[in-house]
């Protein structure tokens, strides 16, 4: 079954730092893990009065099974992608692995 792993950004301390942070090649990290067969971004809208919700930013990396999906978070490529990650979420993160029940 098709597995991602979606990053969940919470609302940054800068969000213009994060946005150059973000321009400046992450979206090429999450594509260079081993395995990766389709990258989604996108950005939370705000609240209907103006105000933040709880998400900022999304990334979605999908792969073609749950064992594809760990095996590339193990290796090499994923240090210098969770030294982004990490980098970026200055507002606060969470990782979540999920089944992928329907495609397209």
């Amino acid at each position: 079954m098709p597995t991602k792993i979606t990053f969940i950004y919470d609302n940054p301390a800068d969000t213009d730092a994060f946005e150059r942070g973000y321009a400046d090649g992450h979206l090429d990290l999450v594509r260079a893990l081993p395995g990766v067969v389709r990258v989604e971004a996108s950005k939370a809208w705000p609240k209907e009065d103006g105000s933040p919700t709880p998400a900022y930013r999304m990334v979605d990396a999908y792969f073609a099974d749950y064992d594809r999906a760990v095996a590339a978070v193990q290796g090499p490529a994923a240090g210098s992608l969770f030294a982004a990650v990490f980098g970026l979420a200055t507002g606060g993160l969470r990782i979540v692995f999920s089944d992928v029940e329907v495609d397209g």
